[in-house]
């Protein structure tokens, strides 16, 4: 195991498992969370649960307005709206190799490489995915592994292919140190 991972885990202490419901609502609590703070993200998920706006049929019949006022934008709620038509088989996710998973949800409008990472990591417990696209993993990266600046995806996706196979709790471990040393959560 990487010695600073030893280090960064004696001040974040156990890692959160952070494992989650698979399925559409994952995949669109997703959408809604990229590219916003996590309280922002948070927010926006709770005005659409409120509002009962978490399933495909729901989506699919409500308006924009009623969109836009959970927080959605005109771009989120295309996406949203793109995944509520795409008729995944999220049961055959489930029993799928992570590179499978990914080429097929990365189809779907909205939804990148990270988004689709982030499911297979949380929401198929799949141990070997990383996010390298993660802002806040590669600040912690930087930090952790005392780094000039943060490490590009490219080289961020290459540095991580020597936490394989278990990648994906060398993330839980980054985001739980970026919470440390920033004081901030890196994901919800």
């Amino acid at each position: 195991m990487e010695p600073r991972f030893a280090a960064a885990l004696q001040e974040t202490g156990p890692l959160p498992l952070r494992l989650r419901k698979d399925g559409f609502t994952a995949l669109l609590d997703a959408i809604v969370s990229q590219q916003i703070s996590v309280a922002a993200a948070s927010a926006i998920w709770g005005r659409m649960k409120t509002a009962r706006l978490t399933g495909p049929r729901k989506i699919k019949w409500a308006s924009d307005d009623d969109l836009r006022a959970c927080g959605l934008s005109s771009q989120k709620i295309r996406y949203a709206r793109a995944l509520a038509e795409a008729r995944i088989d999220y049961n055959a996710l489930r029993d799928t190799p992570s590179d499978e998973v990914i080429a097929t949800l990365v189809k779907v409008p909205g939804i990148g490489p990270w988004t689709a990472e982030i499911y297979a990591m949380f929401s198929l417990g799949h141990a070997d995915v990383f996010p390298p696209g993660d802002l806040a993993l590669q600040e912690a990266a930087r930090v952790l592994f005392d780094l000039d600046k943060r490490p590009s995806e490219r080289e961020f996706r290459q540095m991580a292919a020597a936490w394989s196979p278990w990648r994906a709790v060398a993330a839980r471990c980054l985001w739980s140190y970026y919470r440390v040393v920033k004081q901030r959560e890196g994901i919800r």
